[in-house]
């Protein structure tokens, strides 16, 4: 047997999209896996969108090809593609109730009435809408509007389901919520999810790959461990997270270990590379700051990178501490750090002269 699993269920080879002269989407080549979970990460104007609509086939592209389970959909119209859009919106209809919403696809391509009443009754269970369904649109919250959705758009089972900014009407607790409701409804249906978002937090919660794309091209693609601690290139390493980044000149290589003068941090730090790069060469390195290590005393400087300035502001957010020191010569630093003690005083406090380390491992070098 063939392990469908292991061939892609999408593959996007050399697409380009342009509108006169803007280049929206330039020569993007994506798989997305069967019964996996996708994420495209970018700003606003990076070509997410757009690489979007091209799969939902709103769009037609400029160049390339679009393969949907291994035909050719470059030129299929929207409605015979086995895709689904579940909008941004929701563009839920107000004077259908909610089961009528979620049938409306079903009835539109003639699908018998108890067949109809089954699938919808066993959508609404799954999203957990059974005592909504006589409800109309305008009753509901943000959080049932969008399971609504949701439900409308995985009733017809198509192969793939593209969500669009899905969370985006929703507040912070609830988005954190329905972020593993949908991961859990995509793993019970086994369809494939390709999820737009410019959230990073919402891209590493649900996928288990993402895509960041930049001025319409694919910067990184890999497992949320993968963009976050080892990022391709700077552009990455900047919009993922928050990071520290300085330039720097290498001084020295010996085996796995290289040595680089960093001017902003005013020493010499320790990196671990195997990238073959000739001394006298810039680059780039970065450290996120919840790898540095913040205390009032010297540490241990084995195998760790260390600089010491004052904390010049910090915030507070219950769970966790974030730190701006300012070196001495004006370079400042974001240090993160855990409250892990029930205290309402913290251990460092404004002006305070400290010590920030991390372990050379943590150092992140870049090249491009």
């Amino acid at each position: 047997m063939t392990d469908t699993t292991s061939t892609p269920l999408v593959q996007i080879r050399e697409v380009t999209k342009r509108f006169g002269n803007v280049t929206a989407v330039d020569r993007v080549s994506l798989d997305f896996l069967r019964n996996e979970l996708f994420a495209i990460l970018g700003s606003s104007g990076c070509g997410k969108t757009t690489l979007l609509r091209l799969l939902a086939g709103f769009e037609q592209p400029t160049s390339g090809r679009i393969l949907i389970d291994g035909v050719d959909a470059t030129d299929v119209p929207p409605y015979d593609r086995p895709v689904n859009l579940m909008f941004q919106s929701y563009a839920l209809f107000p004077h259908m109730t909610v089961a009528e919403n979620v049938a409306y696809g079903l009835r539109k391509e003639r699908v018998p009435a108890a067949r109809i009443r089954e699938r919808v009754a066993e959508m609404l269970a799954m999203v957990k809408l059974e005592p909504l369904a006589a409800r109309k649109p305008d009753k509901l919250s943000g959080g049932e509007k969008q399971r609504v959705a949701l439900a409308r758009a995985l009733v017809k089972r198509p192969k793939l389901l593209l969500l669009d900014e899905p969370l985006a009407a929703l507040d912070k607790k609830l988005r954190q919520h329905t972020q593993f409701e949908i991961a859990n409804l995509q793993y019970q249906l086994g369809t494939t999810f390709v999820v737009v978002t410019h959230d990073q937090g919402e891209a590493m919660t649900l996928a288990s790959r993402i895509a960041v794309m930049a001025d319409g091209r694919i910067a990184q693609v890999g497992t949320p461990g993968q963009v976050y601690e080892f990022p391709a290139n700077r552009y990455v390493a900047g919009f993922v997270g928050n990071i520290n980044l300085f330039e720097g000149r290498v001084t020295g290589v010996d085996g796995g270990r290289m040595s680089l003068r960093c001017e902003a941090l005013g020493v010499e730090l320790a990196v671990l590379s195997d990238e073959a790069i000739a001394p006298g060469s810039a680059a780039c390195v970065a450290v996120r700051p919840e790898k540095i290590t913040l205390s009032r005393q010297a540490p241990e400087t084995k195998d760790r990178n260390l600089v010491k300035g004052t904390v010049w502001d910090l915030a507070y957010f219950g769970d966790q501490s974030l730190y701006r020191v300012r070196l001495k010569n004006g370079t400042e630093l974001q240090v993160s750090a855990q409250n892990l003690r029930r205290s309402a005083k913290l251990t460092v406090e404004w002006d305070d002269e400290v010590y920030l380390s991390w372990e050379i491992a943590s150092t992140i070098l870049l090249l491009s």
